[in-house]
């Protein structure tokens, strides 16, 4: 019996399988959908696309770059419970995928999920690991930087947070081991910081006259209220001055250096690029932690209880 790219449409609507799954099982099955449907509950592949409903806040964030090419990539996969995260199996799992990220090059998550693991796709892949593991599991995001940069990994908490660097470097420094502990410095900084920028000339304006407006309401509120209340001018040159202090507090290169609070990452880049006789500049970093963002299921076992007392 033939079958129509409409037929395999509607069975994917129907189990939520994806659709080279659904070809597949289509022309296993002759045609037949009910056949069709068994086959993809045979193999799993119904049950898995059951629990993609499911809330997947937790999980793990895996920066790593490759010894021998030096591409970087740094990948989030959730799961539903932070257990599921601590498995060697899950945590292999995603270290595999950034590696399939540094060699493929994939251009989004769905290009990622078509590209070859181990002899399937990804996202074959993935349907198995969720059949194994019996969690929802997404791969969220990822970013990858080229070889023309040295890049640095550091990884927080076993996934909780990750941090990819990219230094610009001059030839000489290429390799250096004092360039490559600067580049996990600044990714230990940027994890514990959670910088919003990488650099005060990144802050755009919207957000810089948003923050000049609270600045000045504050400074006119503490003037109305001074013993010696200070003319307009000074008051502007206060906000100016608060300025300096938004970007300390969120532009990375302004922050003070977490292992010496006396100089800026900026500074502490231009004296270690000195002392090596060469030249550093942070060209990029991506940071991310685990279920940013997501909103998670909170349970109201209180309410459960009330629910079923009242069913009686």
């Amino acid at each position: 019996m033939a079958f129509t790219a409409a037929d395999v449409k509607k069975l994917r609507e129907m189990t939520s399988v994806g659709m080279m799954d659904c070809k597949k099982a289509l022309t296993e099955a002759d045609g037949d959908f009910d056949k069709a449907i068994e086959i993809l509950r045979e193999k799993g592949l119904a049950k898995a696309a059951k629990k993609a409903d499911r809330i997947a806040a937790e999980g793990m964030v895996c920066a790593k770059v490759c010894d021998e090419c030096g591409i970087g990539a740094i990948i989030e996969v959730n799961s539903e419970t932070d257990f599921v995260a601590k498995n060697a199996d899950f945590q292999k799992f995603v270290n595999d995928l950034a590696a399939v990220v540094i060699k493929s090059n994939p251009a989004d998550v769905e290009a990622l999920k078509a590209c070859d693991m181990d002899g399937m796709t990804v996202e074959a892949a993935l349907q198995e690991k969720i059949l194994t593991i019996g969690e929802n599991i997404q791969i969220r995001r990822f970013a990858r930087y080229d070889a023309n940069t040295v890049n640095v990994a550091y990884n927080h908490m076993g996934g909780v947070i990750g941090v990819l660097v990219a230094l610009e470097v001059s030839e000489n420094l290429k390799g250096n081991a004092t360039v490559l502990a600067l580049g996990k410095d600044i990714g230990m900084q940027a994890a514990a910081m959670n910088p919003s920028f990488m650099d005060k000339s990144d802050v755009d304006e919207a957000t810089l006259a948003k923050e000049r407006e609270i600045l000045l309401a504050q400074a006119l509120e503490e003037n109305k209220t001074a013993a010696k209340p200070k003319p307009e001018q000074i008051i502007h040159k206060m906000v100016d001055g608060r300025i300096g202090k938004y970007y300390e507090e969120n532009c990375l290169l302004q922050q003070a250096f977490v292992k010496e609070n006396k100089v800026s990452v900026e500074q502490h880049i231009a004296a270690v690029a000195k002392e090596l006789g060469g030249e550093i500049k942070l060209a990029s970093y991506t940071r991310f932690e685990k279920g940013e963002g997501i909103e998670k299921k909170v349970d109201d076992f209180a309410a459960e209880v009330a629910s079923m007392a009242g069913g009686k």
